[in-house]
C-alpha cells in the first residue's frame, strides 16, 4: 500500500473519531464565569457536570466549556464576563454567588444566562420574578442566605449558658446588610448579645478568631457569603488554632475540621444549573425557564471538634444532622 493511501486511511478513521456535531459546524460553547479557582470550585463543577449529562450533554462530546476564574478577586468579575460575552459563547453559566451573577447580567442581555446563588434573586435585582424571570436569565436559588439566623440559634443550643456571640459578615457582600437585620432579630428574640465582626480578605480571618476568643464569645457565627464558603479549610484550620467553636454555610467547614455548617445542599443547586444549562442548549428559552428554589437545608456536626472544645452536642440537634463526622 502506497504511504498516500496510508495517510488516507488513518485520516478517515480519525474523522469518525471526532464527534458528529464537532466535524459539522461544531460544538457549542459554555462559558463558564467562576469567582474563585478551578480547585475550590471542584465539587461544585463535578455536580455541574452531573446536570449538564442529565440533560444530554458531555463535555467534550457534546459541548464545550470556556472558563474563566476571578481567582477570588471579585472585581475581575465584570471583565471577565465581558469577554466571555464577546466570545458569543452560547450560555453563561454564573454560579457561586450574587456577585456573579450581576457581572454576567451587566455584561449581556441577549446570552442567556444561568445563575446559582444563595440570596434571594428578585430582592437583588437580577431577575424580575421566580416564576418569569424576564429577559435572557433564569436559575437556581437556595436557601443559604435566609438560614443566617438558624446557625445563631443553633451555636445557642450548643453553648446554652453564654449569651455574647461574635458574627463574621463580608462587608462587600451584596446579602450582608439583609443578613445582619436577620442576625439581630434573632439575637433580640433569643435575648442574646452579638458583636459584628468585618472581613472580607483572608488577611482578616485570623482577626475574626482571635477577636472572637478575647471577647469570651460563646461563638462565631459566620453570615453567608461565597468567599466564606470557598474558604472552608482555611477557616477551620484557624478555629482549631484559637479554639473557637464556630458554624458556616459550607459542609466543607465541619468535613476540614470545623465544628458545624448549616446552609443550603450546594451539591443539588449546582446540579440544577447545569440541567439549565443543558435544557437551554436544546432551544429552552430562560424567561420560560422558573428559577428553580433549592429547599434542601443540611446541617453538618463534627463531634471530634466538640470533644477538644469540650462541647456536648444536644440529642435533639444530633438527631436532626444530615451528617455527624466522628
Amino acid at each position: 500500500m502506497r504511504r498516500r493511501e496510508v495517510l488516507g486511511l488513518f485520516a478517515g478513521a480519525a474523522a469518525w473519531l471526532v464527534p458528529p456535531r464537532a466535524r459539522g459546524q461544531g460544538m457549542p460553547v459554555i462559558g463558564y464565569l467562576g469567582s474563585e479557582s478551578p480547585d475550590r470550585y471542584d465539587s461544585r463543577l463535578k455536580a455541574f457536570r452531573e446536570g449538564l449529562a442529565q440533560a444530554g450533554y458531555v463535555e467534550g462530546r457534546d459541548v464545550m466549556i470556556e472558563f474563566r476564574w476571578a481567582e477570588g478577586n471579585y472585581e475581575r468579575l465584570p471583565s471577565l464576563a465581558r469577554d466571555l460575552a464577546a466570545r458569543k459563547v452560547a450560555v453563561v453559566v454564573a454560579p457561586g454567588g450574587a456577585e456573579v451573577a450581576l457581572a454576567a447580567k451587566w455584561a449581556t442581555t441577549t446570552i442567556p444566562i444561568v445563575f446559582e446563588m444563595g440570596g434571594d434573586p428578585v430582592a437583588l435585582g437580577v431577575v424580575d420574578s421566580l416564576s418569569r424571570p424576564g429577559n435572557n436569565l433564569t436559575g437556581v436559588s437556595s436557601l443559604s442566605v435566609e438560614v443566617s439566623r438558624k446557625r445563631l440559634e443553633f451555636m445557642r443550643e450548643v453553648r446554652p449558658h453564654t449569651k455574647a456571640f461574635a458574627v463574621a459578615v463580608n462587608p462587600t457582600s451584596p446579602t450582608a446588610n439583609s443578613q445582619l437585620k436577620n442576625l439581630h432579630a434573632a439575637a433580640g428574640s433569643l435575648g442574646l448579645d452579638i458583636t459584628v465582626l468585618e472581613a472580607s480578605h483572608e488577611q482578616e480571618f485570623g482577626r475574626l478568631f482571635s477577636t472572637a476568643r478575647e471577647m469570651g464569645a460563646g461563638g462565631l457565627v459566620f453570615s453567608s457569603d461565597p468567599y466564606f464558603a470557598y474558604r472552608s479549610r482555611e477557616l477551620a484550620a484557624l478555629a482549631v488554632r484559637h479554639g473557637v467553636p464556630a458554624i458556616t454555610q459550607s459542609r466543607d467547614f465541619p468535613l476540614a475540621g470545623g465544628l458545624m455548617s448549616y446552609g443550603g445542599d450546594f451539591s443539588q443547586s449546582h446540579r440544577h444549573s447545569g440541567l439549565y444549562a443543558g435544557r437551554i442548549l436544546k432551544g429552552e428559552r430562560p424567561s420560560e425557564l422558573p428559577v428553580q428554589r433549592v429547599t434542601k437545608v443540611e446541617l453538618f456536626i463534627n463531634l471530634r471538634a466538640a470533644h477538644t472544645l469540650g462541647i456536648t452536642f444536644p440529642p435533639s440537634l444530633l438527631s436532626s444532622a444530615d451528617e455527624v463526622v466522628e
